[in-house]
């Protein structure tokens, strides 16, 4: 704090100059700083400016950082369901018009050839559904033949430690194969015995799975592999609703986190600016004391004329 001395008729020591020079130069580094800030936008631009404050905005910093990347997985996480259940929506329809054609050769009033151009006709759309097993893809990974799963981080706990939403196609315990052409060709959509690929086999010499004996147990086999191929949709459906949920809640984390760093961190224009004026005022002061403290020996030499 200057001490208001004026250093009597002493001309070695002048100290009224000293104090206007100190006040002039706490006036520039004030003036200095001011426009950092107001060029910046932000009251810290280093750790000197707020000790306390930049530990806070900088934990904040990377905690925002870090929900940008879990909202990032939940993106990713939605984009693979969507195609998911794209895939399994064509499935379901194609399984349904298989479903038809069984139940229109179930009628007696059909002929041999009747059936097995139904069948031939079902054979076709099984391939179709096979085309669209192999083309529901994300990542280079087949999605709905059983064998996708992947983990996804969807957030962070108050200790940073991940939450991670596993994405799978399994339902109560069961893994269902969308896969007409698998290696064993024993099941499909998780109904043990259903060989869709069978339907190529029927002829007018051998009806096989349209035969008045298997007919039954196709129709059976098909309404089952029909259900579970809206229990996965289902399944998928519901980690599509808590993806929603955790985006709109990431969204709103992160708006609220970046809210804290600004009031930490970003300067008050007003305020600075208001500051920066009065800084500039007690600089003009400032020199003009200075040059008025300079001018004081001047007078007291005088005497020794």
């Amino acid at each position: 704090m200057p001490i208001a001395l004026s250093g009597g008729g002493r001309i070695r020591t002048n100290t009224p100059a000293e104090n206007a020079f100190n006040s002039l130069t706490a006036a520039n580094n004030n003036i200095a700083n001011r426009q950092l800030r107001l060029s910046t936008g932000k009251r810290i631009n280093s750790a000197s400016d707020d000790v306390a404050g930049y530990i806070t905005s900088r934990a904040l910093l990377a905690r925002v950082g870090s929900l940008r990347s879990a909202l990032n997985a939940v993106g990713d996480a939605k984009n693979v369901a969507a195609i998911a259940l794209d895939g399994l929506s064509n499935v379901n329809t194609l399984l349904a018009q298989v479903k038809d054609a069984a139940s229109s050769a179930a009628s007696g009033a059909l002929g041999t050839d009747e059936k097995v151009s139904l069948a031939q006709a079902a054979a076709r759309l099984t391939e179709q559904i096979q085309t669209v097993v192999d083309s529901t893809v994300f990542g280079g990974e087949e999605l709905i033949n059983g064998s996708f799963s992947g983990d996804f981080v969807i957030g962070f706990a108050a200790d940073n430690t991940l939450l991670t939403l596993r994405f799978d196609l399994t339902t109560s315990g069961n893994t269902f194969f969308f896969d007409v052409n698998s290696a064993t060709n024993t099941s499909f959509a998780g109904v043990s015995g259903l060989d869709l690929s069978a339907l190529n086999s029927v002829s007018s010499t051998d009806l096989g799975v349209f035969s008045d004996t298997q007919i039954a147990s196709t129709l059976t086999s098909l309404a089952s592999a029909l259900n579970n191929v809206n229990r996965t949709a289902s399944f998928i459906g519901g980690i599509v609703n808590r993806l929603d949920s955790q985006e709109t809640a990431l969204q709103s984390q992160i708006t609220n986190f970046n809210a804290a760093i600004s009031r930490i961190e970003d300067a008050d224009v007003a305020q600075e600016q208001l500051e920066l004026i009065k800084a500039q005022f007690l600089q003009q002061t400032s020199i003009i004391s200075l040059a008025q403290a300079n001018t004081s020996p001047q007078t007291f030499l005088q005497l020794l004329q």
